[in-house]
């Protein structure tokens, strides 16, 4: 279709504002179940058309550049570009409401952005390069995995540290958080799958 240009250097990753929405369908965390098909196409639309908005769907990317950009991808136009990383951006995810965006980098920190690109705060706690994160489907909690073997969970609201989850040997490359907000799944370079409950 076409071609979006303006970072300086690779890729790493990206994320569309309705990923969540686009993945959970008409089930969010407060896990009510819906049995008729039409009433849960019906309930999958209302929840991605509240998380798109009026406008298009946005699109973020992180970079080596050290930079988060902001792209509205049927216009080719570039919205925001973000700026504050140290090093290499290796992640970016938006809220599960799409109102957030979360970035984690080898600078060992996390930031949060508003879905415009408008900066938060910086999540420091890493002792390690930061691989991955996963926010709680209610978008209050965000959880970080670094090369520190530690993962870090953290409250969007009071933007601290809420609890430090130390138990893998090596490298947390991966994490999921279920839907209904009660369990945490993690994967490690130690060859662990653990799974830790939401208390």
């Amino acid at each position: 279709m076409h071609t979006l240009t303006g970072h300086g250097h690779w890729i790493n990753t990206m994320s569309l504002n309705t990923d969540y929405v686009l993945r959970t369908g008409a089930f969010d965390h407060t896990c009510k179940t819906i049995t008729d098909l039409e009433e849960a196409k019906a309930k999958a639309y209302e929840r991605y058309m509240a998380v798109k908005g009026k406008g298009h769907e946005i699109l973020a990317t992180g970079s080596d550049d050290l930079t988060v950009m902001l792209w509205d991808p049927r216009e080719k136009k570039e919205l925001a570009k973000m700026t504050g990383h140290g090093k290499l951006v290796n992640v970016v995810s938006f809220s599960p409401d799409g109102r957030f965006l979360a970035s984690a980098s080898f600078d060992k920190n996390l930031k949060l952005w508003t879905q415009t690109g408008k900066y938060l705060a910086t999540y420091r706690g890493h002792v390690g390069e930061v691989y991955q994160l996963c926010w709680s489907s209610d978008s209050r909690m965000l959880v970080s995995g670094s090369r520190d073997s530690t993962m870090k969970i953290w409250d969007t609201k009071t933007k601290k540290m809420r609890e430090e989850l130390p138990g893998h040997a090596d490298d947390v490359y991966s994490m999921d958080w279920a839907p209904d907000g009660q369990r945490l799944a993690s994967g490690s370079k130690d060859r662990m799958l653990k799974i830790w409950r939401n208390n």
